[in-house]
């Protein structure tokens, strides 16, 4: 894959009014001085207080690409012992001596609040966010924070390495997920066994791995005047309009809304596929018997039909999506030496998305792909913001631009799909929907837990996993393999990634349902509302946002019951 994109260095559309054109944000050296000028200028007034705002931003956005950049470079080819080195020279050089200077940045921005003209509205969720981030700064967690940097990235080069040897071919284990959906289930055994093994056979370097993280978040959280990492982190992630508490009420939720639908789906499918019980390569088979869907055959199949789909959505999307395309701003096929997952990523200076997935054909695939578009929607929908910090949203919100996007996008898959395959796909659509909600409070769960009890044991973890596991699964039979069972979450890069980051999937899932709810009745005006709260990027607090969008912000049994009932019936079970 060429990263030839990467070369490009500025912007002729937003040209820098601060930063030197020819300036190297990977040299501190050449940062140092800006960063100086901006701590020593006087602010005067309004204006002054605006300019100097602005000119801050520009240099985050430039120096934020820069790590962007390496990031993309480093994922897209974990094995390339260039790009593993320009990554870890940032986080090991650049961002640690940012740190404190930013702390200070916050401090005057924060001592200047009284030089804002008018009722300060523009600046409220700005100086709220720089406010947290000042209470939580310490000097002594900034080391802390680069070994927790260095230890994801070895999480990821462990997994871009996972390859497995499958009737005579070395394939990645992105690409072993195609054989789960074949019929014949000696062949979905064999490729399931084989994953299983792979991921087994680096067990005790994941969870040495995760020990030490856990380790150094409980640190930075006691160093910070927090019992625990948990607390520490959910104010760490500007989670301002929910709790804890609100996190526990939203897994109590599913557990009791959607939990028992997920059984149901479950029992069904067993039945379907004609079986006393459903083992773990039985889940994404068709049930009825039916060949796996296979949307396209290579990436760039993939991007002409969603490009098409997201053409008919509405045509700015398209046009977008069309110069992520020319911008060779997309790497979507899986290979090895490839970071798992998938992810989009802004390049603040230019004020461009870039995605990155593991594609290998299959209807997840495009769901992905869909999903991801959403996030580089919501980066186009605000990129005249001229505040970098606005220029994101709450990732609460950001993942309802994604999610609603799989759902706005399913009466267009024919591009993909005959009119029978299309309806299987809308069908397997929801009923990943109901799976996914259960996962995520798994995973909330866990965590929780995890950071809860620091000093546990791995086999304390290993209970604890399988105790919270049972609350929100489906009946599998996982006799044989309960070792596989015990660290099925090694799977899910959250937790190693970004710890406590993934109840906002939950939290925008129910937002994004929301939406499409309203899209059957009137599609335009539902687009309408989604497209609007977009551009707002994050410039107003998380409700309202919801609120722009036409969408109530809460996650309680009270919201989620209405939505089941609709998924229910989408799936007739």
């Amino acid at each position: 894959m060429s990263l030839g994109f990467l070369a490009q260095r500025g912007s002729e559309e937003f040209p820098r009014a601060f930063v030197p054109k020819d300036s190297d944000l990977g040299d501190w050296d050449q940062i140092a001085p800006l960063l100086a000028q901006l701590e020593e200028r006087p602010l005067g007034d309004s204006p002054g207080f605006e300019r100097w705002l602005l000119d801050l931003s520009e240099l985050q956005a430039v120096i934020w690409e820069e790590g962007s950049r390496r990031y993309i470079a480093m994922t897209c080819h974990t094995d390339d012992e260039s790009h593993e080195r320009r990554y870890l020279e940032f986080i090991e050089k650049i961002e640690p001596r940012l740190k404190p200077v930013w702390d200070r940045l916050n401090r005057k921005a924060l001592a200047a609040r009284g030089l804002i003209s008018g009722d300060g509205e523009r600046y409220s969720v700005f100086l709220r966010a720089i406010e947290n981030e000042v209470k939580l700064f310490r000097e002594n967690n900034v080391p802390l924070q680069t070994e927790d940097e260095k230890l994801r990235q070895q999480y990821q080069k462990i997994c871009g390495a996972m390859t497995v040897q499958f009737r005579g071919e070395e394939r990645t284990l992105p690409q072993m997920r195609r054989y789960l959906e074949e019929t014949d289930r000696t062949v979905r055994q064999e490729a399931w066994e084989k994953m299983s093994e792979r991921y087994l056979a680096d067990r005790e370097a994941l969870e040495e791995i995760f020990d030490n993280m856990i380790a150094i978040r409980h640190r930075m959280a006691c160093n910070a005047g927090y019992g625990n990492y948990r607390d520490y982190q959910h104010q760490a992630l500007g989670r301002f309009d929910y709790t804890p508490d609100d996190c526990i009420a939203f897994q109590e939720a599913v557990e009791a809304e959607i939990v028992p639908l997920l059984s149901e789906l479950a029992e069904r499918r067993k039945q379907d596929l004609g079986l006393d019980s459903l083992r773990p390569w039985d889940l994404q088979v068709d049930p009825k018997g039916l060949p796996p869907l296979r949307p396209f055959e290579t990436a760039a199949r993939l991007e002409e039909g969603c490009a098409r789909i997201f053409h008919r959505i509405h045509p700015a999307l398209g046009e977008q999506f069309e110069r992520m395309r020319t911008g060779g701003l997309l790497d979507l096929d899986s290979r090895k030496g490839k970071a798992p997952g998938g992810y989009q990523s802004t390049l603040e200076e230019l004020r461009l998305p870039f995605i990155f997935m593991n594609a290998v054909g299959t209807d997840r695939d495009l769901e992905t792909l869909l999903h991801e578009g959403g996030h580089a929607f919501h980066a186009f929908a605000c990129r005249e913001e001229p505040l970098v910090v606005y220029r994101s949203a709450p990732i609460e919100f950001c993942e309802v631009a994604s999610m609603s996007m799989e759902l706005l996008a399913m009466p267009h898959i024919e591009e993909f799909y005959s009119s029978e395959d299309a309806a299987r796909s809308r069908r397997m659509q929801i009923e990943r929907t109901i799976e996914v909600l259960p996962w995520i409070a798994t995973i909330d769960a866990f965590q929780h837990w995890v950071y809860l009890h620091p000093r546990h044991t791995h086999e304390e973890r290993a209970e604890a996993w399988l105790s919270i596991r049972q609350r929100f699964s489906q009946p599998v039979d996982w006799s044989g393999y309960e070792e596989s069972c015990e660290v099925l979450w090694h799977r899910q890069l959250h937790p190693f990634t970004c710890p406590l980051y993934y109840i906002e999937y939950g939290i925008a899932q129910i937002g994004a349902l929301q939406l499409w709810l309203k899209s059957l009745e009137d599609r335009e005006a539902a687009l309408a509302g989604y497209r609007h709260a977009l551009a707002l990027g994050g410039s107003r607090p998380l409700p309202e946002l919801f609120s722009a969008a036409g969408l109530r912000f809460a996650f309680d049994r009270e919201t989620l019951a209405p939505l089941r009932a609709k998924l229910r019936d989408a799936v007739g079970v």
